[in-house]
């Protein structure tokens, strides 16, 4: 396999990674002051992400990172490109980092309120753009032969890419759940599970529309030829099977499934885009490809080198952190650390 689809290759890892990982985390965010019906409970939510939400971010920073090294075109193009939404999204983040940290730092119920909301919002930011921006690469974004964006924000806010992002936002929500009724008990527990029964239907519809409207705002049809694809309707299908299982109280499968259907969802978008990385919606051959956006070969060697010694480490303390933290949750206060 040649290295720029293997780079390719490991940045779609990464970004499904994050979005499964992370994806709880801003479902638990966007949940917590509607599930929480006091401090106590608030807390219960908060811990079930305490131990996880910032090395989950670290899926994000090795995914920046390796496309700022394998593709710096492709990183280039989008972080002009996507100035304001990307900005959104990183103050998103950091307002909800900053909140979980703080909420705990003082007593007042005023305090707790506010950050609580921070939380909130600043998991439903990255939720929403994030389907956003990669609705928009594989829509096609208005790109020139000198590898420029040269479109204004409005552009980025197609129906097309405005439906991606209610993927994301729904799909969220209902992960967020699921991992909720897994990780607590008590009241907690029961009000995820019937939330996540509730947005579970949302989700499956909102993601039928998408793939839907996939054959016929794209190329992956002239991709696919008559042949659908596995790998979508793979993602409707664990989607279906998630609310089976919600319904049927069993949680670690509903969970199980829920991160098929968006590591499916994130493979289908790789899979439409390659061997580009951004659609040009002005000339097809003006699209950023693997080839036309990539580091020079050396610089592709060293990095591949270096990710076969770090990344099996990464995987083994991501691994182990979750095994410590895998037990239930209960509303006693001694137990809760945030």
């Amino acid at each position: 396999m040649e290295l720029n689809t293997l780079w390719f290759l490991l940045i779609a890892v990464l970004y499904s990674g994050y979005f499964v990982l992370e994806g709880f985390d801003f479902g638990v965010g966007m949940l917590l002051p509607f599930l929480g019906k006091d401090d106590t409970r608030r807390r219960m939510i908060i811990n079930t992400i305490g131990p996880h939400w910032d090395a989950n971010e670290v899926w994000l920073i090795t995914a920046g990172g390796a496309t700022f090294a394998a593709f710096p075109h492709w990183y280039a193009t989008l972080f002009s490109g996507f100035y304001l939404p990307l900005f959104l999204l990183l103050l998103g983040l950091i307002v909800r980092g900053v909140a979980i940290e703080f909420r705990s730092k003082d007593e007042d119920p005023r305090w707790r309120t506010a950050w609580d909301w921070a939380i909130c919002v600043g998991s439903f930011i990255p939720s929403l753009l994030w389907g956003v921006a990669f609705a928009n690469f594989v829509y096609g974004v208005p790109i020139d032969a000198e590898m420029n964006y040269v479109g204004g924000f409005w552009n980025l806010l197609n129906p097309f890419a405005l439906l991606g992002g209610l993927v994301t936002l729904t799909g969220f929500l209902f992960h967020g759940a699921v991992f909720l009724s897994l990780k607590t008990s008590g009241d907690v527990m029961e009000r995820a599970r019937r939330f996540a029964m509730r947005m579970w239907f949302v989700a499956v519809v909102v993601l039928i529309g998408y793939v839907t409207a996939s054959y016929f705002a794209t190329d992956i049809l002239a991709k696919l030829g008559v042949n659908p694809g596995p790998v979508p309707i793979g993602a409707v299908l664990a989607l279906l099977l998630a609310g089976w299982f919600v319904y049927q109280k069993r949680d670690g499968w509903a969970f199980a499934m829920t991160s098929t259907s968006i590591l499916l969802s994130t493979a289908t978008i790789f899979l439409q885009l390659y061997p580009r990385v951004i659609v040009s919606s002005l000339d097809p051959a003006w699209s950023l490809t693997i080839y036309n956006s990539a580091s020079s070969p050396y610089t592709l060697n060293v990095m591949t080198i270096v990710a076969l010694i770090f990344l099996p480490v990464v995987l083994l303390y991501e691994g182990w952190s979750y095994w410590i933290f895998r037990k239930r949750l209960t509303d006693r206060p001694e137990e809760l650390e945030y």
